[in-house]
Parts: C-alpha cells; structure tokens; sequence
C-alpha cells in the first residue's frame, strides 16, 4: 500500500505524478460506447473532420478518470473510505488520440471528521496536461482517508 494517512498530508504540497498515459482512438471509442455515449464528436471521424476540430475530441469523462487515477499511486492507495465528491471540473484545452497526458496534484486542504474519529477529509486539486504542458483537465475532489491507527 503506498497511499497516505491523514496525517501525512500537508496543505500545499504537489505530488508531480510521475505515471504517464498516451490515450488512443481505441480508448475514446471503447469508453464512449461502453458509457453509452454516441456523440459523434467521440466516435465519428467523419462527422468530426467536419467540426471545428477537425478530428474527433477525446471524451471528456475519461480525461478525467485517467487524471485521478494517475493520482491514486502516490495519494490514496489503500488509505481512503471513499470519494465525497467532485468540482470545479474543467476542461480548458481538448484532448485528442495520440496525446500523452501527466497530472499533478496538490493538498489544497484538510480537516478531521466530525462525525468518525478514524477518518479525515483531504481535498485535493488535480490538474491535467498534455505533452505540451497545456493544461487540459482540473478537478477539485474531496475525498475520505483513513487516520493512523495510533492517531485515532
């Protein structure tokens, strides 16, 4: 388990995650569909070619879950009870296939829970780049970590 307690995470400190992922055609197809997603923005070069794009646009949704879980390794792996939630998603560039995108992540702030004396609640801002360090995606997350046996 290589995730953190509450305890070891600091307010303003970045993770600069070193997990990278190429995304393809085939994963834009596969995830739209699997989510039941037809636009023909994801999975339609023709229509695209016609957009101003000029290709099909990776799926927004994906982006996300690729960047949060890039995060996951050095955060949360093993030390969290769940996610409270999401905000403040962004998607301030598009993602295209062949793109490679990195994350990075910072401890925006912490606090313990009022109502489990084992858990505490992070929130985290995790931001989104592709190979020419635009940034892509940013999302605001919250989620529930485990405290230190000994803490609680």
């Amino acid at each position: 388990m290589s995730g953190k307690y509450y305890e070891e995470f600091e307010e303003g400190h970045v993770f600069n995650h070193a997990v990278s992922r190429t995304v393809t055609e085939q994963d834009n197809i596969s995830f739209s569909l699997m989510t039941l997603n037809p636009q023909p923005l994801h999975i339609d070069a023709d229509f695209s070619s016609r957009t101003e794009w000029g290709k099909p646009l990776f799926n927004s949704l994906y982006t996300l879950g690729i960047l949060i879980g890039m995060s996951v390794q050095d955060t949360t792996l093993g030390t969290t009870v769940g996610n409270l939630g999401m905000s403040d998603v962004r998607f301030p560039k598009p993602v295209f296939h062949g793109d490679t995108l990195r994350a990075q992540t910072q401890v925006v702030s912490k606090r313990l829970s009022k109502s489990r004396g084992d858990v505490g609640l992070v929130e985290f801002e995790h931001t989104g780049f592709n190979q020419r360090g635009e940034i892509v995606a940013v999302c605001r997350r919250m989620a529930m970590i485990y405290r230190r046996k000994d803490a609680a």
